[in-house]
């Protein structure tokens, strides 16, 4: 069960973040309602939030996910993948620090972004791209190890559409694992319950589970409508305007 998470309001320089997105620059007043209702659906699902104020000087700064890999047992601070993102792990520090007595920290030149790591029970699969080099997972798989965690590594640097590893796969308990079908044949996920997700829904992969209910992205009802089926219980949120930036509903917050 998740207790808290933590979230980063979006600046009024969110526009001008890293985005690979064709769908043009977000509308920033719609991006902070977007945000206030994620919030409020994380509290919907029992967190209690630490609220980080906007960061003028990282526009992607929002995107809170990426500074850091939180576990049962500990705090791996990240070191992001793309250089303007760098600074971010320092304004995360203080309120991770308050939480775990264990943090630890991937070092140069092992280069890890939170959005390429999804925890699956006990074991993490690590994703290898254009943010987390091979480097910095072994670095994050020795750490752990150490806690007892097993991982293995997911390379998608040959599919130039994904940014990260969560873009594209979600687990919503320790076998039901969310999927786009381009990916559904890799031998890493075989001995997953594999739900499948068209390349017309992939965005609505990057859903989370979140205690007793799934968050998901509004507008993708195949798979709105499959996993109600599979008994999970869903709460939908408006995500266009992180779209337009890379950016879906783990990336917002840190959960713990």
């Amino acid at each position: 069960m998740f207790r808290h998470a933590i979230v980063r309001t979006p600046g009024e320089n969110f526009a001008g973040g890293l985005t690979s997105s064709t769908l043009g620059a977000p509308d920033v007043s719609k991006a902070l309602l977007q945000h206030e209702a994620y919030c409020h659906g994380l509290e919907q699902c029992g967190l209690e939030l630490v609220c980080l104020a906007a960061d003028l000087q990282h526009p992607d700064a929002t995107f809170v996910e990426d500074t850091a890999v939180l576990t049962s047992r500990s705090a791996i601070l990240t070191r992001p993948g793309a250089t303007s993102r760098l600074g971010e792990v320092a304004g995360v520090r203080d309120a991770i620090q308050r939480y775990f007595s264990s943090v630890r920290e991937i070092e140069a030149p092992g280069t890890v972004d939170g959005g390429d790591i999804c925890e699956a029970g006990s074991h993490f699969f690590i994703g290898i791209s254009d943010r987390t080099n091979e480097e910095g997972a072994r670095q994050l798989s020795r750490l752990l190890a150490a806690d007892g965690f097993t991982s293995s590594t997911v390379d998608i640097r040959g599919t130039s559409s994904i940014l990260h590893l969560k873009s594209v796969i979600a687990c919503l308990d320790d076998n039901d694992l969310v999927v786009m079908a381009e990916l559904a044949g890799r031998e890493e996920f075989a001995r997953r319950n594999l739900i499948r997700v068209s390349a017309e829904e992939s965005y609505a992969c990057n859903c989370v589970l979140v205690n007793d209910r799934v968050l998901i992205p509004a507008g993708f009802p195949r798979l709105q409508s499959e996993l109600a089926s599979l008994g999970y219980k869903l709460l939908s949120l408006d995500m266009s305007e992180f779209r337009k930036m890379d950016g879906g509903l783990s990336c917002l917050s840190l959960r713990f």
